[in-house]
């Protein structure tokens, strides 16, 4: 098969992509990325074969044309897909509406208008049987109507767009015609039109959705699902010395991700007080910090080592425990080696997995607004002493071992691609 990879340059949901297109080409298919010209040497870095396509993006005209956007997210899931953790009956059709008009204007059109032209026509030339898409970039499926290849979307995260879909048709549902306004159909059905198809809901949601997320911690819309048991990959990266010899004592690891200073210029507590509280304890410290803020930070307790960078899936092994922000990647990192999480939720996606990660039982959340280095400390100890979190963070690690591999899944994918690859118009190939 030929299978054609795209995502826009988002770092974190690329390498969350990259293991099964690994899979993919080991298992004797060809693989192509396709991504803006800037983003290429993150393939390329991945061992991966990239296809440059369309322009880059202008983050800094995004901000000019809607400031707001640079917040977005900031406390949580963005509008309208806050409310994927509503309850259905307090979801409002004005709010829906209007919000969906805005993220497809100020967020979906201007990530994806560079690269439409030119991946569409990388796919009608190329003729891939299955595209698979981050779930924003929706240039990948109207690549793929426009092809007729079968497409899926591959999540980094919680299924907010699935769900959030799904109310949106729901409420629809119940509108007199003329207040049914759908501008993500609207805009997508334009793209469809142009190539010579139809809109259709896989242009939004795909013909299937592999999802990284074990039964515990999913959320799923009404949609057609398949499983994929997360593979850490950080990007190239070389595993330092000490790393190789045991800890003294337990060691925790402090991890909180990189959105927090690369788009929003800081913590949302203090780290500082926070790093001097848990140094009392007698444990190891491994914060990965980079360079800006430790600078700052001044002289650190000696039982607290700061690295701008170290290879997680290396690190976690060797320790007893880990404090992070509830991103994607490394709370499956951590639940895959089966260590309790003290979690500090971080922004857009972080609040609601922590509180599903709570509700799992093998963690511990602490808001931002207590976050002092006394409530760290003490939820931290906690976590050290009771067994009840180790109990179920191992739990939560045979769930994720329960999901097939990357190499397993693809003889699924071979399946699923002779049930959904259509021609040009819906013509069986």
């Amino acid at each position: 098969m030929r299978i054609l990879v795209t995502t826009y340059p988002e770092k974190t949901h690329f390498l969350a992509m990259a293991p099964l297109a690994w899979a993919l080409r080991t298992a004797g298919h060809e693989v192509l990325c396709a991504v803006q010209p800037g983003f290429v040497d993150t393939v390329t870095t991945a061992g991966l074969t990239a296809v440059p396509v369309g322009r880059d993006r202008d983050p800094q005209r995004m901000i000019e044309l809607a400031p707001e956007w640079r917040e977005s997210g900031r406390l949580g899931l963005p509008p309208p897909y806050d409310v994927a953790t509503r309850e259905p009956g307090d979801v409002d059709w004005e709010y829906l509406r209007t919000e969906f008009g805005t993220q497809v204007s100020r967020w979906h059109q201007m990530e994806n208008f560079p690269m439409i032209g030119d991946l569409v026509a990388l796919a009608r030339r190329w003729k891939p049987d299955l595209v698979i898409w981050e779930p924003t970039t929706f240039a990948g499926s109207i690549a793929a109507k426009a092809c007729g290849a079968a497409h899926a979307r591959l999540l980094f995260s919680l299924d907010i767009f699935g769900v959030t879909r799904e109310l949106y048709l729901r409420l629809k549902a119940q509108q007199p015609p003329e207040d049914r306004a759908d501008p993500l159909a609207d805009w997508l059905g334009a793209y469809a039109r142009r190539y010579g198809s139809d809109f259709s809901e896989d242009m939004i949601t795909g013909h299937f959705t592999i999802d990284q997320f074990p039964p515990s911690l999913r959320m799923p819309a009404d949609l057609h699902y398949t499983s994929l048991r997360y593979t850490p990959y950080g990007g190239p990266s070389t595993i330092p010395d000490w790393l190789h010899h045991p800890p003294e004592r337990p060691r925790v690891a402090l991890t909180l991700g990189m959105v927090a200073t690369e788009r929003f210029d800081g913590y949302a507590f203090d780290l500082g007080g926070a790093l001097a509280a848990l140094s009392e304890l007698d444990i190891e410290i491994v914060a990965t910090i980079d360079e800006l803020t430790r600078r700052r930070l001044g002289p650190l307790p000696g039982n607290i080592r700061a690295v701008p960078y170290v290879p997680l899936n290396a690190l976690i092994p060797t320790c007893t425990a880990a404090i992070h922000h509830a991103g994607f990647g490394t709370l499956s990192t951590v639940a895959l080696h089966g260590l309790p999480h003290l979690v500090l939720p971080g922004d857009i996606d972080g609040p609601e997995l922590a509180r599903r990660l709570a509700a799992q039982g093998s963690s511990r959340v602490v808001e931002a607004a207590s976050a002092s280095g006394e409530v760290i400390r003490e939820n931290l100890s906690r976590l050290l002493t009771e067994p009840r979190f180790r109990e179920r963070a191992r739990a939560l690690r045979a769930e994720f071992l329960d999901l097939p591999t990357p190499n397993e899944l693809v003889p699924q994918l071979e399946e699923l691609v002779t049930k959904y690859r259509t021609g040009r118009h819906g013509e069986p190939r």
